[in-house]
């Protein structure tokens, strides 16, 4: 099975199957499904031998051998069309404008380490218009069925939609709005090895005023809770804390946290042997897992 990914894929497709079935059905978790796909992991030979009975009670007379089929011989035998034989990513739209191979390793890492990114963040960064002021804006992100994570970000009467892709020690996310068409963003210093719980980095997006002009800054982005497992009762949850005033206290951004997203660069800077550009060391990054004694789920 050289390329177990593209079968395991046109098996889905023929079957109409998510990945989340597919997994209830063979009692692995979902991110086992993931790992497969991606081909991180290949299945064992119990999982492979119950995989292949359940397709065979769907398209009978399927054995282990068509698992060593090229991909159109399979796609006959699955009873599909040689255009479903899986010469399509499961990548989908994504694919076209992205190299394949960083696509790979995103997906790849995706089902290693989603899990640790997965949940409900709140980001403080500067408030675009308003000098010393701090916002707070909503943050989901979420497993797509993909097998890449998708974030969404909330601030008032905006709603960016887009993905997530972990490299070994940065998230690199952009996502737009629909309504208004504007495009968002980020790069965040990842945690290694560890559950995230603490983030910091850069954002881009275009300020709503003035023509739109571009808008850099530094961001802290705080885990805020786990995701239910329930679609609707995590896009509810979102929305509620999207409700919230986004505007941050006057006072309440810790001193250490204000120096960290309002830092002193530029020319002046620069003559004083500080720096030029606005950056986000990942030497001397905040990003962190949970602290020793931390509670492994919050309240």
């Amino acid at each position: 099975m050289g390329d177990f990914p593209s079968r395991l894929l046109l098996v889905l497709k023929a079957l109409s199957l998510s990945r989340g079935r597919l997994a209830a059905e063979l009692a692995v978790d979902k991110s086992v499904i993931s790992r497969w796909l991606s081909g991180g992991q290949a299945p064992s030979g119990q999982n492979l031998a119950n995989l292949t009975g359940l397709v065979a009670g769907r398209r009978p007379g399927f054995t282990l051998l068509d698992w060593e089929a090229d991909l159109d011989t399979l796609a006959a035998k699955l009873g599909v069309g040689a255009a479903e034989a899986g010469q399509h990513p499961p990548w989908g739209s994504l694919g076209g404008w992205l190299p394949e191979a960083v696509l790979r390793e995103a997906q790849t890492l995706s089902a290693l380490r989603g899990k640790d990114y997965e949940g409900f963040w709140r980001t403080t960064r500067p408030a675009i218009g308003m000098p010393g002021r701090f916002i707070h804006d909503q943050v989901m992100i979420r497993m797509a069925d993909n097998g890449f994570l998708t974030f969404r970000v909330g601030v008032e009467d905006m709603r960016f939609e887009g993905w997530t892709f972990p490299t070994q020690t940065q998230l690199f996310s952009f996502g737009a709005d629909a309504r208004s068409g504007m495009f968002l963003f980020t790069i965040f210093n990842a945690v290694l090895r560890n559950r995230a719980d603490v983030m910091d980095g850069l954002s881009l997006t275009c300020q709503r005023l003035g023509g739109g002009s571009p808008v850099t800054g530094a961001a802290l982005m705080e885990r805020k809770g786990f995701l239910s497992g329930d679609a609707a009762t995590d896009d509810f949850a979102f929305e509620a804390a999207v409700r919230e005033d986004p505007l941050a206290p006057e006072g309440s951004i810790a001193p250490e946290i204000h120096k960290r997203l309002l830092p002193d660069v530029g020319p002046s800077a620069l003559a004083a042997g500080g720096e030029a550009l606005l950056s986000m060391a990942f030497a001397s990054s905040l990003s962190r897992g949970p602290r020793i004694g931390e509670p492994s789920e919050f309240g």
